[in-house]
């Protein structure tokens, strides 16, 4: 009776395990498309040493310096030392705003930087940086690694002489911090407002005054009110620069920046020395910093703003205020890709994807981690 009993216990085991099999209609949904790279790629262990100059357009009090140091230091450790990269802070071997040309021209091989910052060389670089109601971290990295905004990124970088990888990605920035509680369109009409870019034109089209000022000099402009309000990055990185000891409020949310993307540059004449594991090494530490920059930033942005709470009033713009951002917005952004080819295939490229994306944005939302009180007295979505 017992030998009965696990004879047919096995052969239910054996069904069930089966049954996926045998009723399967389709194929396996999705490949790895990098697996049948590998395989026609023959990769062996090079013993040649490597030593590179990275520079970068920040200094060493920034956690974006934090990021380059981490890359660094992994592409040294996963390569046993035979790529040797040696981190240099804006101003250690050429200034901040030679960084692009730096590397192009090959006085340093390789860079840690942002898009944002090479708006001169191409508009369409800032669209790989942030997009004003754009990709989140999220979209950013799912676009660059498998919606073909690598491609886009690498052909764009291409013009210039320059192979380039996402490095670091810090997710949603802060909003507005100042004296003014503005949350609605009035509110903002004549605000004095420090932010660069895209938004900066977006809020002047909707009655601020925006400039464009260097980090350096915002705690000053606020102090003494020739600013009214100012934006800079995420919680933890604007924390030491102190805008909540002269400011009230801190205008939420950071429509100007839903995500926050760096990149490595590398010359292509140095890459292209590179022997093939070691390119590879390069990849995917580019890739482990991206993911652990956000990862990393985002525990610290969460202990950062009960910080910031202590002396500054969070508030919220209301739902008409972000509609009206989010259509003078779009109406900028349509203008500048009429304006410039690259600009248009980039933005046109990231904005299919985020209606592709929609339906299992939708399909999965309500489920937001919230304290359990929090949660059960109606605050479902994030």
């Amino acid at each position: 009776m017992k030998r009965a009993s696990v004879f047919l216990l096995t052969a239910l085991l054996l069904m069930t395990m089966a049954t996926p099999t045998m009723a399967a209609k389709r194929e396996k949904f999705g490949v790895d498309k990098r697996h049948d790279e590998i395989k026609r790629e023959k990769v062996e262990t090079s013993t040649e040493k490597f030593r590179w100059k990275m520079v970068m357009p920040w200094s060493k009090g920034i956690l974006f310096y934090d990021m380059a140091v981490h890359f660094a230091d992994s592409v040294r450790l996963a390569s046993g030392g035979r790529l040797d990269i040696k981190p240099m802070s804006a101003g250690e071997l050429v200034p901040a705003d030679q960084t692009f040309d730096a590397v192009a021209q090959g006085s340093a091989e390789i860079a840690h930087e942002s898009p944002l910052y090479w708006k001169g060389k191409d508009e369409a670089f800032v669209a790989f940086s942030s997009v004003p109601f754009g990709l989140d971290h999220e979209g950013y990295m799912i676009w660059l690694q498998e919606g073909g905004g690598l491609e886009l990124a690498q052909e764009l970088y291409g013009k210039f002489n320059l192979e380039a990888f996402p490095c670091g990605q810090t997710g949603q920035e802060m909003g507005i911090f100042s004296n003014k509680r503005a949350v609605s369109p009035v509110d903002f009409k004549g605000l004095k407002v420090r932010t660069v870019g895209w938004y900066m034109d977006i809020l002047n089209s909707m009655g601020c005054s925006a400039t464009p000022l260097p980090g350096g000099e915002v705690y000053l402009a606020l102090e003494r009110g020739v600013i009214d309000g100012a934006e800079y990055s995420t919680p933890a990185i604007t924390y030491p620069m102190g805008f909540d000891d002269i400011t009230k409020y801190s205008i939420q949310p950071g429509v100007h920046q839903p995500g926050f993307q760096c990149f490595i540059i590398i010359n292509k004449d140095a890459w292209a020395k590179l022997p093939s594991d070691l390119q590879w090494i390069v990849k995917v530490c580019s890739k482990e910093t991206d993911t652990w920059a956000l990862n990393w930033i985002q525990k610290l942005n969460a202990e950062a703003l009960l910080k910031i709470k202590e002396k500054i009033e969070i508030v919220q713009m209301d739902k008409d205020t972000r509609i009206a951002f989010r259509k003078a917005s779009k109406t900028y952004l349509d203008g500048l890709k009429a304006k410039y080819p690259s600009v248009k295939k980039v933005l046109d490229s990231q904005e299919a994807f985020i209606k592709e994306f929609a339906d299992w944005r939708d399909a999965r939302s309500g489920v937001a981690p919230w304290p359990y009180e929090t949660y059960i007295n109606g605050r479902t979505n994030e």
